[in-house]
C-alpha cells in the first residue's frame, strides 16, 4: 500500500465526507467548516486562523457557486497567516452516495479521483512546504494521564479546557493533540494546561 503523502498546512473543507475522502488521499489535518455554517461559528475561525499563522492553511472546497462564496468568506476572514487556494475542476457527476446531483450537477472534492485531488495539491505548491520542527509527541494516550480522556469526568474536564482555549465544543480528542502539538510539546504540556486551568497549576506544585 503506498504510503499517503504527508502535508503541513492544515486543509479546510466544506464537509465531514470531504474530510473522510481527503484522509484516505493524504496525511494532514483537516478542518470542516460546516458549509454556511462557519459564519456563524467563531470559535472553528479562530481555530482556522490558529492553524493559517502557525502551519498555514489549505482552503479546498467543491467547484459551485456556494463554494466560492465559501471561499471568498474565509479569505477575507483569516486576516494573517499563510493561505493556499486549491482548486478542483468542474467535473459534471454525482457522488454514489447521493440520490441526486448538486444543483450544478458538479462532482464535489468526495467525488473525484485521488489523482485529481493530488494534481490540485500539488499545482498549489502544498507539498513544497516543509512540515514545522516540533515534537508530535502529544497523543490521546498523554492526554489521559492528564485526566482529559478515559475518566468519568474527562469530558467535562475536556470541555472546560476547549471553551478556555477559545476552541470549538466538538473538537475530537485528536483533533485536540493536533492542536496542542503546534502550540506546545510534551515536556511542557502541563504548564501549558495551568494557563487555562487552575487544576494543573495545583498539581504542579505537589
Amino acid at each position: 500500500m503506498t504510503p499517503r503523502p504527508k502535508i503541513a498546512p492544515a486543509i479546510v473543507v466544506e464537509g465531514k465526507y470531504d474530510k473522510i475522502r481527503l484522509e484516505s488521499v493524504v496525511d494532514a489535518v483537516i478542518i470542516v467548516t460546516g458549509g454556511f455554517q462557519i459564519y456563524r461559528n467563531d470559535a472553528q475561525l479562530r481555530l482556522i486562523r490558529h492553524y493559517a499563522e502557525t502551519t498555514g492553511v489549505v482552503i479546498l472546497t467543491d467547484a459551485d457557486a456556494a463554494d466560492f462564496q465559501i471561499r471568498g468568506y474565509l479569505k477575507g476572514a483569516i486576516r494573517s497567516g499563510k493561505i493556499y487556494h486549491v482548486y478542483i475542476p468542474g467535473i459534471h457527476g454525482k457522488e454514489p452516495r447521493k440520490t441526486a446531483p448538486s444543483a450544478e450537477g458538479l462532482l464535489g472534492v468526495e467525488g473525484v479521483s485521488n489523482e485529481t485531488l493530488l494534481f490540485a495539491l500539488e499545482r498549489a505548491g502544498v507539498f513544497d512546504e516543509t512540515p514545522p520542527e516540533r515534537p508530535d509527541d502529544i497523543t490521546p494516550a498523554l492526554l489521559y494521564e492528564y485526566g482529559l480522556t478515559g475518566t468519568p469526568d474527562c469530558t467535562a474536564r475536556r470541555q472546560t479546557l476547549l471553551n478556555a482555549m477559545q476552541l470549538p465544543p466538538h473538537l475530537s480528542v485528536k483533533g485536540l493533540c493536533e492542536v496542542l502539538c503546534t502550540m506546545t510539546c510534551a515536556a511542557e504540556l502541563q504548564t501549558f494546561l495551568a494557563q487555562y486551568l487552575p487544576e494543573y497549576a495545583e498539581e504542579a506544585a505537589t
